[in-house]
């Protein structure tokens, strides 16, 4: 669902030139320092990266999921570090309040968040509780016009730079299960929320992680998202769902990007008397790549019109996200074989790309959980 297509590619235009001149120049300082620069963060202000997705109304661009899905293609280019700040405010980090906030909640933090003056966080995982997020043991009791939280969560994206949480957490201590989960907007300020240390990952440096901590944090009962208890699983379904169609699309983004820099090695690196591109093997390994990441742009774009035009679209966005992860894993296994020895050494992107998008197997539900989601899915039909 293209609203402006003219428009649209000039956006598009737009965000490939800033990938190609600011972000990919600036990949191994990044991945270096594990901070990304302020002044590539202003850019990205100004480019209105941090509200793709939220809606006009609140000074965002509303993008549809499928004028969404090719941006990412394009800003999945490079390092997945820079997607990773802007991707919260456009994703998991405000669709909770977009979907199901109140009126004055979106007033209040919509805006904000589409300007990139504040980051917003998702704060769902815990210790005990990752792909079985409804059982999560974070409390929130009611006390007058406040809810009093305890608990923590764990691996929490842009949790070091976040301004605001979007936090789920237990409000029915009686009951079990999700319809005891409700979602609360949690500022980092909030007495009682303080951060763990900076977590040290595999890769994606400068996409930061930590845990967070409720030690009796009162917040507003007004911060309750949608101002009713027991539906915040439920916003965090939704929530995912979108997120995870994102996700797939980046993938396909950072798979042609690994193909393109495996492509010129190919052509460039001379092996008995030729390049190694003219090898049949080597062929072989650039073809598998190439077809199967365009099966994965077409699944996400199919997906994505499907969801634009109002279709439940649960079972489509698992297959995307499982398809294109694992895709996106062969393509770089694929790229650092092309690329032989110079693909374990740090001077290649290959072997950064192929550290970095191994989490994109595991976060925002796992290929394991997917695969659950799509087979329940299927038997649920079927029973109907």
């Amino acid at each position: 669902m293209i609203r402006d297509e003219e428009t649209l590619n000039i956006l598009l235009d737009s965000i490939s030139r800033f990938v190609r001149e600011e972000l990919v120049p600036n990949e191994a300082l990044v991945a270096e320092t594990d901070t990304i620069p302020p002044a590539i963060v202003a850019q990205m202000r100004e480019l209105g990266l941090f509200g793709l997705s939220i809606p006009e109304a609140y000074g965002g661009l509303q993008l549809t999921m499928e004028e969404e899905v090719r941006v990412a293609f394009e800003i999945a280019r490079t390092s997945p570090a820079f997607r990773s700040l802007i991707g919260t405010n456009n994703g998991i980090g405000s669709q909770g309040i977009v979907i199901d906030g109140t009126e004055a909640q979106k007033q209040h933090y919509l805006p904000k968040l589409a300007a990139g003056d504040m980051i917003g966080s998702f704060a769902l995982t815990e210790a005990g509780s990752g792909s079985d997020a409804a059982s999560l043991r974070t409390t929130a009791v009611r006390d007058g016009d406040f809810y009093i939280l305890n608990g923590s969560k764990r691996y929490i994206t842009n949790a070091p730079e976040a301004s605001i949480f979007t936090v789920m957490a237990r409000t029915d201590q009686a009951k079990r299960g999700a319809s005891a989960i409700s979602a609360f907007i949690v500022e980092k300020d909030t007495p009682g929320l303080s951060l763990g240390k900076i977590d040290r990952k595999m890769g994606q440096q400068g996409a930061h992680t930590c845990d967070v901590i409720f030690e009796n944090c009162r917040v507003p009962a007004a911060n309750l998202i949608g101002g009713k208890e027991g539906v915040g699983f439920k916003t965090a379904m939704k929530v995912l769902d979108k997120g995870r169609l994102h996700i797939a699309a980046v993938c396909v983004g950072a798979a042609e990007r690994m193909l393109a820099d495996a492509l010129a090695y190919a052509m460039e690196r001379q092996q008995f008397g030729q390049p190694i591109a003219q090898f049949q093997l080597i062929q072989a390994m650039l073809a598998d790549s190439k077809a199967e990441i365009y099966a994965a742009r077409s699944m996400v774009l199919d997906a994505a019109r499907r969801r634009d035009n109002g279709e439940d679209i649960s079972t489509e966005a698992s297959c995307c996200k499982l398809f294109a992860s694992e895709m996106c894993g062969r393509v770089a296994d694929r790229s650092v074989q092309i690329h032989g020895g110079a693909g374990y050494i740090s001077e290649y992107a290959a072997e950064r790309f192929y550290r970095d998008v191994r989490l994109f197997r595991i976060y925002e539900g796992t290929t394991q959980i997917q695969q659950i989601v799509i087979a329940r899915n299927m038997i649920k039909a079927a029973q109907k």
